[in-house]
């Protein structure tokens, strides 16, 4: 119906991430999050629900409509969800589910409630059927929806009692005197925004004002049967207990023929006495008394925006708290505001001191305009038109302080009492009847005394799952702009609560729900308890001293890793002596001091580093982190050895590489490799009289351990005081060890490895002989001019295969995307392989070609993705026959 008028845009909405060593969990495992310190609940928005959310949180502030109608109803009249899925049983869905939502929103201590099960008693199962209605459609749609479903119940005039209302229609002829009567029903009133200040005036024009019939726009009376002059009005026969008016902000433009959003200013009091617009006025006042409970507004435009809802908490169920810093700060800054603009003219305040001086306090607009002149001697459009706009227009734009009439075109001062006018324009005596600027006047006063105890409560904004005090003021930004006030609900003064109602959030509630809500609290309570155990839990591995032994600078398992640690799982928010105690109680014949120190296992093995201390600190704040190891020990040895802990003995592995020569006729030199664990504190003298106690050249490689082995530098003579961690050389670094009849490659003077014919290259071989063993794979050290063969002998003894697969193996380079590649010939060297640092060559079942030999791959057939790939080695001479 509406297009995409209502349609919602989620810029509006307004709208956090784990820790380190924190647990991720898929969100859905995650229990909603409990209230926040205002204690209400919001509801949860399926993805353009918001006009729903807000008019449900209205009925469910509503007290006589939850609780004294609503909850009234028993199972016994409605049935109960647990017979819905039972053919013969009656259920009525929707105030079931309606009831159960509201229960939810009262007592279920989560942050937002979902709506999903009650929109599908609607129906509505798909987002295209939501997203039609506005909340004044959504607000008849619901209601007839509930009288359809109470029908038979003591429930089915609970629409009818709480919000039907009367507005008769009334014609009287001039001549006859004739009245001609048309009554009709509404439940909620339409009112104009365009053209007109406030509610106070577009309620004058519905139900005050008459409309004539003369001249050329005559009535046929019936009566008189013939054309004649009348007068037509309207008047509010029946007010309802409560009263929803509809502001009509959305409007067509028929010029550009394209629809807008009405945002001018409009005003609404919080106390309003309908009295003037009433048929029967004989009454007590406080029949006509009603109070602003609750303001749906709409934020955006006309093709699409958000709905949030401020409402007034009768029953105070809400907590209700702003930092009374923040109050003073704003009354301070708006006190200092009020003086700045005195002194510099602000025509707020020129204005507010010429209406002071008027004994009426009201003046039309141009006499208001004249004594400006004379009071200041400049007009209005010279001094303030530019920066504030027409005089009429400012006037309307501060109705907080100004009570603007545009019928009368007049204004005084809202703070002050007004004097009511003696005759309208033509003349009559209007001294029998209420005026207009009485209506505003008597609809805007405020009480002298507290507000009476039937008011109730404090104001909060209710935005989808957000809810945050308000103060009653912010309502009076609701009056104009893209946010601005779009539904009213006003209660009768006359409405009073129960004392026990007050604070009482399961005030009415049937039994079987306050049981259901119970139950699911105490689930609630359990997830949660779960949830925060999991996501402040952390698992620790500790080692224990009794399984390792200390040799090479490092500590290595006596057993398998799987039999020397114990896993632990303990609350980050526990302290250091709570994790003490939980080791001692795992380890019940640990005798002695237990010492618990940080470990990181490394190449060289398990290291320590600082040890824990100070049991009243918690694992969080000591930086204990999920999967950190722990080693157990006494603090001193392990074994009967002293164990060196700290960064200062971290034990880095380093790899040492020799040259060498071929034993067995072979081509050039080879490289032999060795690991050897040091301490980052070793003297790198020390350790050149580790590696090569009688004499030599030690080198390193520049450019690391996984960079081409090119850059080869030469530790110099001074070099032997640093140490091994200011030199540079960490975990898997290499080192060359040149003995003396080898140190003719080097140029000393310049520390490079000039004259070295044999490049080194490093290679990987993986066994494709056997299919169980694929995943086994050996790094060769080899020169560029190592030939295959040799490196194809090396891969088998380092694979640990027989020997006799020499004969029927060849090497092949694997593609990066995993394929084999042509046999590289045996007698080829790794530079006329073509083979890069790092190459990963495969061991494959297979004589290599010769120099002289060509390998082929074929298909058979024309379909080259389903035939299968052969290969076969030919000589270069044979013919395509052959």
């Amino acid at each position: 119906m509406f297009g995409d008028l209502f349609e919602e845009d989620f810029s509006f909405i307004s709208n956090n991430h784990c820790g380190k060593g924190k647990k991720s969990k898929p969100r859905d495992s995650e229990p909603p999050a409990p209230r926040d310190f205002t204690n209400l609940s919001g509801i949860k928005n399926q993805g353009g629900t918001c006009y729903l959310n807000s008019l449900l949180q209205t009925l469910l502030f509503t007290p006589e409509f939850r609780g004294n109608a609503l909850f009234s109803l028993g199972p016994e009249e409605l049935g109960t969800l647990d017979d819905s899925s039972k053919p013969d049983a009656k259920v009525r869905l929707i105030p079931l589910q309606l009831q159960r939502l509201f229960a939810q929103l009262l007592l279920l201590d989560q942050q937002a409630a979902s709506t999903t099960d009650l929109t599908e008693s609607f129906g509505w199962n798909s987002h295209e059927e939501m997203r039609q209605h506005d909340v004044q459609e959504l607000n008849r749609i619901l209601f007839s929806a509930l009288e359809t479903s109470l029908v038979g119940t003591s429930g089915h005039d609970l629409i009818n009692r709480l919000y039907h209302g009367i507005v008769v229609n009334q014609i009287v002829c001039k001549e006859c005197k004739n009245i001609s009567e048309r009554q009709e029903d509404f439940l909620d009133l339409t009112v104009a925004v365009k053209g007109v200040a406030g509610l106070e005036e577009a309620l004058w024009n519905m139900y005050v004002e008459e409309e004539y019939f003369e001249n050329e726009n005559l009535y046929r009376c019936g009566a008189c049967d013939k054309l004649v002059e009348a007068s037509k009005s309207a008047k509010l026969r029946k007010l309802p207990p409560f009263l929803t008016i509809s502001l009509l902000r959305f409007n067509f433009d028929f010029e550009k023929c394209e629809r807008y959003k009405e945002t001018s200013c409009y005003t609404f009091p919080i106390q309003i006495n309908l009295r003037p617009f009433c048929e029967q006025t004989e009454m007590d006042d406080s029949e006509y008394m009603y109070e602003l409970f609750s303001v749906i507004i709409h934020k955006g435009g006309c093709y699409g925006g958000h709905y949030h809802v401020y409402i007034r908490d009768v029953d105070e169920l809400g907590n209700w708290q702003l930092q009374e810093e923040e109050d003073r700060l704003i009354e301070d800054k708006a006190l200092r505001d009020t003086e700045n603009a005195e002194e510099m003219e602000n025509p707020l305040a020129v204005l507010k001191g010429i209406l002071s001086e008027e004994e009426s306090k009201q003046l039309p607009v141009d006499q208001l305009g004249q004594k400006l002149l004379e009071k200041k001697g400049v007009s209005w459009n010279k001094k303030y038109r530019k920066q504030y706009g027409a005089l009429r227009k400012y006037l309307q734009n501060h109705p907080q302080i100004f009570q603007f009439s545009p019928v009368e075109n007049k204004v005084g001062l809202k703070e002050k009492h007004k004097l009511p006018l003696k005759s309208d324009s033509q003349g009559q005596d209007l001294q029998s009847r209420p005026q207009k600027n009485d209506v505003q006047w008597n609809s805007e006063k405020k009480p002298t005394g507290p507000r009476d105890s039937s008011a109730g409560g404090h104001w909060f904004d209710l935005n989808d799952s957000k809810v945050q005090p308000i103060k009653e003021k912010d309502i009076e930004k609701q009056f104009q702009g893209k946010e601005s006030a779009y539904m009213l609900f006003y209660r009768k003064s006359q409405l009073k609560r129960p004392p026990e109602a007050r604070g009482n959030p399961g005030y009415r509630i049937p039994e079987h729900l306050l049981n259901e809500m119970n139950a699911a609290n105490t689930e609630l309570q359990k997830k949660r308890a779960e949830c925060d155990s999991a996501n402040n839990g952390i698992d620790l591995q500790l080692h224990l001293s009794s399984c390792y032994k200390f040799h090479n600078g490092a500590l290595h398992p006596s057993l398998t890793w799987k039999e020397s640690v114990v896993d632990l799982t303990i609350d980050r928010r526990k302290t250091l002596g709570d994790l003490r105690q939980s080791v001692f109680q795992m380890l019940e014949s640990w005798e002695g001091d237990m010492i618990l120190s940080i470990a990181k296992p490394l190449p060289a093995g398990l290291h320590l580093y600082q040890m824990l201390d100070g049991d009243e600190l918690t694992l969080d704040s000591i930086g204990l982190a999920d999967g950190a190891d722990v080693f157990v020990w006494n603090g001193k040895e392990v074994g009967g050895t002293k164990v060196m802990t700290g960064p200062d003995h971290e034990p880095v592995v380093i790899n040492v590489l020799r040259l060498a020569e071929y034993n067995e006729g072979g081509k050039g030199q080879h490289f032999t490799e060795s690991q050897h664990v040091f301490s980052c504190s070793t003297k790198l003298g020390d350790l050149r009289r580790a590696l090569a106690p009688s004499g030599g050249i030690m080198l390193k490689n520049g450019s690391g351990p996984d960079k081409e082995a090119k850059n080869w530098e030469v530790f110099l003579e001074e070099d032997m005081k640093e140490t091994v961690k200011s030199v540079g050389l960490t975990d898997g670094c290499s080192v060359l060890i040149l003995d003396s009849h080898d140190q003719s490659f080097v140029s000393v003077s310049s520390g490079n490895l000039t004259a070295f014919t044999y490049d080194i290259s490093w290679l990987q071989v993986k066994n494709f002989c056997r299919k169980d063993d694929e995943e086994k794979h050996v790094k060769i050290t080899a020169t560029i001019e190592t030939v295959m063969s040799d490196i194809k002998m090396k891969a088998i003894r380092e694979l640990q295969l027989e020997e006799k697969l020499a004969n029927d193996s060849c090497l092949r380079p694997v593609s990066g995307n995993g394929k084999l590649l042509s046999p590289v010939p045996e007698d080829y060297t790794v530079k006329e392989a073509e083979l890069k640092m790092g190459s990963l060559l495969g061991l494959c079942h297979g004589k290599a070609p010769t120099s002289t030999q060509l390998f082929l791959y074929f298909i058979v057939g024309s379909d080259e993705n389903a035939s299968p790939e052969m290969e076969i080695v030919v000589e270069e001479t044979a013919s395509v026959k052959e």
